[in-house]
């Protein structure tokens, strides 16, 4: 092996997947995480130069761990850990679901920073270790829905500059990469991202491409740790008191 390595939680499908593609096309073993889409999974490692496909399920964060140490032992250069996997289930303000909270928390928060501890702690790399921790743009630009998704994504952002922080990674990256609307989700058609997604300040659609050019710029280790990107056409800068699925829906502009 003598490609620099990279895993993506979550690689299989959506976004994942295209910085799966991003990675395989700089000459990166790409490793596709995947839970419950082993098919895609196998198909995308098919279509690539080196990649391999790892499954394990972010609800188990000890069989998660020990899944990364297990990686650990193997790779000779593995410089880089993206954790994009993440669980997107609907609530809201005034109507907060214990489960879905307590889901989203664990899959969204807990086990992405303890695999990030694991990788920093057993990983060997020729170069600077760097974890990227996708957050989301809601972040900053907070509104109702969703409510316990943005919970989470607030925690594990926090876990990004803590981590940066720690004298236990010194020497590492620690990154955050917080995509706008990229993808249709949730109930969303399609047809409708063509009005939603544009509801930033360039008005303009932001691609998955996007997301994965910058996952790859951070990889390569040139910012300080613990800084975080938004790639999102400027969605983060605004005040929405909704999510765009319903903004979009509703006309609001």
């Amino acid at each position: 092996m003598t490609r620099p390595a990279v895993l993506v939680t979550g690689g299989a499908t959506r976004i994942g997947a295209a910085i799966v593609r991003r990675f395989a096309a700089a000459g990166w073993h790409v490793v596709i995480h995947y839970r419950s889409s082993a098919s895609a999974a196998a198909a995308l490692a098919a279509s690539l130069p080196s990649a391999e496909t790892i499954g394990f399920d972010l609800a188990e964060d000890e069989a998660a761990c020990a899944a990364i140490r297990a990686l650990a032992e193997r790779l000779p250069d593995w410089r880089c850990l993206i954790n994009s996997a993440s669980v997107f289930r609907y609530d809201v303000g005034g109507a907060l679901d214990p489960t879905i909270w307590r889901e989203a928390m664990q899959v969204n928060a807990l086990a992405p920073a303890r695999i990030a501890e694991a990788f920093l702690t057993h990983a060997a790399s020729r170069g600077p270790r760097v974890v990227i921790q996708i957050t989301d743009m809601k972040i900053e630009n907070t509104n109702p829905d969703f409510f316990s998704y943005t919970m989470s994504k607030h925690a594990l952002a926090a876990t990004i500059g803590m981590m940066a922080k720690s004298a236990a990674f010194s020497g590492s990256r620690i990154f955050g990469l917080a995509p706008g609307a990229v993808l249709a989700s949730h109930d969303q058609r399609e047809e409708e991202t063509e009005i939603s997604h544009r509801m930033n300040l360039l008005a303009r659609k932001t691609g998955a491409d996007e997301i994965a050019a910058a996952a790859l710029f951070l990889a390569g280790g040139a910012l300080a740790s613990g800084q975080s990107l938004f790639i999102d056409s400027g969605q983060h800068l605004l005040d929405q008191p909704r999510d765009v699925i319903w903004l979009a829906r509703s006309g609001a502009a």
